[in-house]
């Protein structure tokens, strides 16, 4: 992770260890804890840059089925879910940082975040795509939470500033949701391909 984000995204079948990655990722980024004792006697310890990112950052973990899941059981509409995101994001972050001044918006209080503690962000969304499935026949619906996506991911005001590297896992191949260019800086990592070696 370097001055310029890191935005990867992991798409594989169901089953096949995607949520599980993801949460290991959480530990090993997350500042607000300590997880030496999980990786110090692993593999990645030997690498360049283990201990300089290891609980470096502020983690945001999304999983978007929960999202999906809740609107459902309320009977919400799934029109509503890019706000009901920012609204749990920002909720937490007032909550994390209570002296982060009223009346902000999201993005600018992650700045604001980032600017006081020195420490970045990273996004860890699992099932980034659920709400692209989901919503397959609402062409709205699934352009609000592209915006949404495109905002934090795209923005050279606010991605450079804000953003260390972003995670996401999903069943759709980044191309195929017919909108690539809301999220096209995204490195994808596909079953067939896994890795860049």
């Amino acid at each position: 992770i370097g001055t310029k984000s890191k935005l990867s995204c992991i798409s594989r079948p169901r089953r096949f260890g995607k949520s599980f990655a993801a949460q290991m990722l959480c530990a090993y980024y997350d500042c607000s804890c300590d997880s030496h004792e999980i990786f110090d006697n692993r593999d990645i310890a030997k690498t360049d840059g283990y201990l300089e990112h290891l609980n470096q950052y502020h983690v945001i973990n999304l999983d978007i089925t929960g999202f999906i899941s809740e609107t459902k059981r309320s009977r919400g509409s799934l029109a509503d879910i890019p706000d009901k995101i920012v609204a749990a994001i920002h909720g937490e972050l007032k909550d994390l940082f209570p002296e982060i001044p009223a009346g902000g918006s999201l993005a600018a209080d992650m700045v604001y975040c980032v600017e006081t503690t020195g420490r970045k962000f990273v996004f860890i969304i699992d099932e980034w795509d659920a709400l692209i499935r989901e919503a397959k026949n609402d062409a709205e619906t699934q352009k609000r939470y592209l915006n949404l996506l495109r905002k934090w991911f795209k923005s050279n005001s606010f991605t450079p500033k804000v953003v260390a590297a972003a995670y996401m896992t999903g069943i759709l191949p980044i191309k195929k949701d017919g909108s690539q260019s809301a999220i096209s800086d995204f490195t994808e990592y596909p079953i067939l391909d896994p890795s860049e070696s």
